[in-house]
């Protein structure tokens, strides 16, 4: 079991939430993908160990998940929700063509929000920043 995932059912644990084997796979799921999937993505890749889970299952772990601080809800435009399991602060680069995304780490963009925060006078609670553009694959596609 990798270290994430330990410390993600320890936080589960502390916060009160049982573990059940939908919860675990769940959990595990998103600790190891690194495709930021959708609740759908979810259920279809579950679905064979979990014949009698459904999308509802999914959504509402997703959502328990979201409450207690492991998992980001990443919502563009008008697609599907996408989650992501939180390992560290990040960025996210979307291929604007496949909808791909793909993590972008760079350091925390906290002096844009003190500044932000300074200009406005707002009290900023927080920032999203995304990079579009075209995926390596798609670009291939475009150019044949």
């Amino acid at each position: 079991m990798s270290e994430h995932l330990r410390e993600a059912l320890d936080t589960l644990k502390q916060t009160g939430v049982r573990i059940t084997p939908q919860r675990h796979a769940i959990l595990e799921f998103l600790v190891e993908s690194m495709i930021h999937p959708t609740a759908d993505d979810i259920y279809k890749a579950l679905e064979g160990k979990f014949p009698n889970m459904s999308v509802a299952t999914v959504y509402n772990n997703l959502r328990v998940f979201r409450e207690v601080g492991l998992v980001k809800e990443l919502t563009y435009g008008d697609s599907s929700s996408r989650f992501d399991f939180i390992t560290t602060e990040h960025y996210h680069v979307i291929c604007e063509q496949c909808g791909k995304i793909v993590d972008f780490h760079y350091p925390g963009l906290d002096e844009v929000e003190a500044l932000a925060a300074h200009v406005t006078g707002f009290n900023v609670s927080h920032h999203r920043m995304e990079i579009y553009g075209l995926c390596k694959s798609c670009e291939k596609k475009e150019t044949h």
